[in-house]
């Protein structure tokens, strides 16, 4: 073996792998991370393994379907008059029509307009996202964006 094979084999040499939200650093001597690069199929299914206690059991789907205006219309609640923009959000979600499924901001804001409380966007999606730190309602992305529901604590109350 020339010198310079020898210097190339003690060489420290690495690659970074990332399945999912997981990353794995395979290092060593150069030759032995190729040879290790072979076994790699092999080693996945046993990668996926060691996470699989690690991973979230549980897996929710959603569908969220809007219905056309006019039907929306019919169907948004009427509240009485707040003080904030925040206790309109509550009251909405707090009826049928906010419990029935998650919300996206375009109905919230639409059943707000509703109730003669127009607030804009901005305002509303601020005050959503102060909501949702807050722990008084629960926020997930969908295809139709994000929608909002009351979150099991404040729907109890």
């Amino acid at each position: 073996m020339s010198r310079r094979e020898a210097r190339r084999k003690m060489e420290a040499f690495s690659i970074f792998l990332k399945m999912g939200d997981y990353e794995i650093e395979i290092s060593g001597a150069r030759n032995e991370v190729l040879e290790t690069l072979k076994e790699l199929p092999q080693l996945i299914g046993n990668i996926y393994k060691a996470f699989e206690k690690y991973r979230s059991k549980t897996t929710a789907t959603l569908t969220v379907k809007t219905a056309t205006p006019e039907a929306s219309i019919l169907n948004y609640p009427k509240i009485s008059r707040t003080k904030s923009c925040s206790e309109a959000i509550l009251k909405i979600l707090k009826t049928d029509w906010g419990k029935w499924r998650p919300r996206t901001v375009k109905e919230l804001r639409e059943a707000l307009n509703f109730n003669n409380l127009n607030y804009p966007e901005r305002t509303l999606a601020g005050v959503l996202t102060n909501m949702v730190k807050k722990g008084k309602v629960r926020r997930w992305r969908t295809d139709a964006g994000y929608v909002y529901i009351l979150a099991e604590e404040e729907a109890l109350t």
